[in-house]
């Protein structure tokens, strides 16, 4: 873990270091991850101090108590839930080693999460927003072919994928060219995955590729910038995709990279795609994750409900006689 991580660890003192230490050697966490449990749990050992207690002897009383003091300082219940969870990993942590004698976070409910889902859009929004990358790309000359060829390839690649932004400026060369139908994604905890790419995105990718081929040919990466990471920027790409969204008609305030991942599931699950693999292609390591994503008709369910389960065949049967 890098300076600014270490720094966060020792303010939370030698236990969370500790723990931190554990989570990047046996469970491969990433270094963003690392560094928001050292400020999470740096907060909370800090809390503890306040109330004269110590990770070593908190009670559920204290760990509540925080919570509560969370909600008074105006924080959102998904940040107090991520909250409790590094707290419940800590102290699990903790008793394991035998720091301590229980667990007093296991106890603890999670404040109830009131889920709001990203902007939906239509199958047509999203075709415009496409029509106009490819318009774009297909009309600049000189050096301004190249970007836009970039914004036409990054927005193609997000919404025949669903990738998360972060795979998918991170992408190289080399995955791109690997197969003509297949990439293989990285995503959080190390985790390997598979994902298709439609046959229209991946004619983008192609004629893409030769255009950064002719741009740059020392960089690995497939989305390659002048900054210091060598790679397109997220704030960047987002940026660029909301000009993008202007100038196909859209308002801009409406789309964002997680909009279009979030489209990619939701047309998948519209279509009746199994939501198991879904959770797959999206890199969810728990499929509740995936589940914010459906907006099945109820109609659709009342069907499968009456095509499928053994009482309302026979209530069905029953009605025909």
């Amino acid at each position: 873990m890098k300076s600014s991580g270490r720094t966060e660890a020792r303010k939370g003192g030698p236990l969370v270091n500790r723990f931190l230490e554990m989570m990047a050697a046996e469970r491969g966490a990433a270094r963003n991850s690392l560094l928001a449990y050292a400020n999470d749990l740096t907060d909370y050992v800090q809390d503890l101090a306040r109330a004269g207690a110590s990770p070593e002897s908190a009670t559920t009383a204290h760990v509540r108590d925080y919570l509560q003091g969370l909600e008074t300082r105006g924080l959102a219940r998904r940040t107090a839930a991520r909250r409790l969870s590094a707290i419940r990993q800590f102290h699990a942590f903790l008793h394991s080693e035998g720091f301590t004698r229980q667990n007093p976070a296991q106890i603890v409910e999670s404040p109830k999460q009131q889920r709001s889902l990203p902007e939906v859009l239509s199958a047509a929004e999203i075709q415009s927003l496409l029509a106009t990358a490819a318009a774009e790309a297909s009309a600049a000359k000189g050096k301004p072919a190249f970007k836009a060829w970039r914004l036409h390839a990054l927005v193609s690649l997000l919404a025949a994928t669903g990738l998360r932004v972060s795979e998918l400026i991170t992408l190289t060369r080399r995955q791109l060219a690997a197969d003509a139908d297949m990439l293989v994604i990285k995503g959080k905890g190390g985790r390997e995955r598979m994902v298709p790419v439609a046959p229209g995105a991946r004619g983008v990718l192609t004629r893409y590729l030769s255009f950064l081929a002719v741009h740059d040919e020392k960089s690995p990466w497939a989305f390659p910038s002048h900054g210091k990471s060598g790679t397109l920027t997220r704030q960047h790409f987002a940026l660029e995709l909301k000009a993008l969204a202007a100038r196909a008609g859209l308002a801009p305030q409406r789309i964002s990279p997680h909009v279009l991942r979030h489209g990619f599931a939701t047309r998948l699950l519209d279509h009746g795609a199994d939501l198991r693999a879904v959770q797959q292609m999206l890199g969810h390591a728990d499929i509740s994750t995936t589940q914010v994503y459906t907006h099945v008709q109820a109609s659709r369910l009342t069907a499968a409900v009456e095509e499928f389960h053994p009482l309302a065949r026979k209530k069905a049967a029953a009605k025909t006689r």
